[in-house]
């Protein structure tokens, strides 16, 4: 007998009881629905339903009928046939996303019911203490996490995927897998928020080596001596913040940890394989639809975010190298020469110190202070356009 079924039969042999001593004018009508912890007009209905059909006229008659509202049977044996064939592994919330967007209309419980009754998954474990997080920023744009995870994203194919993302609203900005973490993935991911959004406030992520200097293992970065994405930053008046934990960078590991198991069944569902697909599926289907499930409001109305005006993004967003050019008006470079063509400005840049650009493609170009000399493919060619080399 469950918790139901025992406290109606404790309401008859309750009730049997007080109406006896009500019928023989012991409890007046108000004391006898008080001692039934019901109203007045409670206990009037209970009496006339008694005297209808006794003791079994006092049970719940919605414990005895079918609800309107009940799904079919059949509709509960295809969503869980659907789930056998189809999605096998997967977590209930991953699955009711995908049941939704295929316009299913049941709520997650009683999916999630239904997928637990015909035991294909387990009921979930009890969580443990509840642990106080770090508050979010009040705005989009005052703080932007980035991240990488290595992982086996498709079968035999380890790759590191790179996501970019807001503190405030755990909004993603931009998703991309690469063959490796490093200062031009990171740039690109920033490439991607500053165009979409603008400037903004602060950069939080961990002390990899393209982003922090740290002189001793596990110790504090050298906010002085700036990598290349450090400089980059600075030029454009980001803060960075450095986390000293995993934990400390709870809301991207929460994030991967999601994606870790989403993102690989996935991928499996559709047979794609190559990093091409794997990232135009992120960008066309993935990353909308994870926003539009996880992202949240933002504590506080506004944007933290300010318009980028005039900044030639991708002469910061990339390495920078100062050099001296040599006595035939060449400038080397991890052991390839680039020669300055003839301009306008001067005859030559012999002993003159000028600056070296490489771009996350790896083609490069050369600057005197503010004005850009020249363009070169990663070979070290010039590139056409522009005016013969000097001889």
């Amino acid at each position: 007998m469950n918790r139901t079924q025992l406290l109606q039969e404790t309401r008859k042999m309750h009730f049997e009881e007080i109406l006896s001593l009500r019928t023989k004018h012991r409890l007046t009508q108000e004391e006898a629905a008080r001692m039934l912890g019901v109203s007045d007009r409670t206990f009037r209905r209970y009496v006339d339903r008694y005297n209808e059909g006794g003791l079994d006229g006092l049970l719940d008659k919605r414990l005895t009928q079918e609800s309107a509202r009940k799904a079919p049977a059949d509709e509960a044996m295809a969503l869980v046939d659907r789930y056998r064939s189809q999605h096998k592994g997967w977590n209930v919330m991953h699955f009711h996303a995908w049941y939704q967007r295929d316009g299913g209309t049941r709520s997650y419980s009683w999916v999630k019911n239904q997928l637990q009754a015909a035991q294909v998954v387990p009921k979930g474990k009890k969580r443990g203490a509840h642990r106080k997080k770090r508050e979010r920023s009040p705005l989009p744009g005052m703080m932007i996490h980035q991240d990488g995870s290595t992982h086996e994203w498709v079968p035999g194919k380890k790759w590191d995927l790179i996501v970019t993302m807001d503190d405030a609203t755990n909004e993603h900005y931009s998703m991309f897998f690469t063959d490796e973490e490093g200062t031009a993935s990171s740039f690109a991911g920033v490439k991607d928020v500053l165009l979409a959004r603008g400037l903004f406030c602060s950069f939080y992520s961990d002390r990899g080596s393209h982003y922090w200097h740290t002189p001793e293992a596990g110790g504090k970065v050298d906010k002085k001596n700036l990598t290349q994405f450090g400089r980059a930053m600075h030029q454009l008046g980001i803060e960075m913040i450095p986390a000293y934990s995993p934990e400390a960078r709870g809301r991207s590991e929460r994030a991967f940890s999601t994606h870790q198991d989403r993102l690989v069944k996935e991928l499996a569902f559709f047979g794609i394989t190559e990093m091409a697909a794997a990232n135009h599926y992120l960008r066309e289907r993935y990353l909308p639809a994870f926003n539009a499930e996880f992202m949240e409001p933002a504590p506080e109305q506004g944007s933290g975010f300010v318009p980028l005006l005039n900044a030639q993004i991708n002469d910061i967003l990339c390495e920078q190298h100062e050099r001296t050019v040599g006595r035939n008006n060449c400038v080397t470079f991890e052991r390839i020469t680039l020669q300055i063509p003839q301009n306008s400005h001067r005859c030559n840049y012999i002993k003159v110190k000028v600056r070296i650009h490489r771009y996350p493609d790896r083609s490069l170009a050369i600057f005197h202070g503010p004005r850009k000399l020249a363009d070169y493919h990663p070979d070290g060619k010039i590139k056409e356009g522009q005016d013969k080399a000097a001889a």
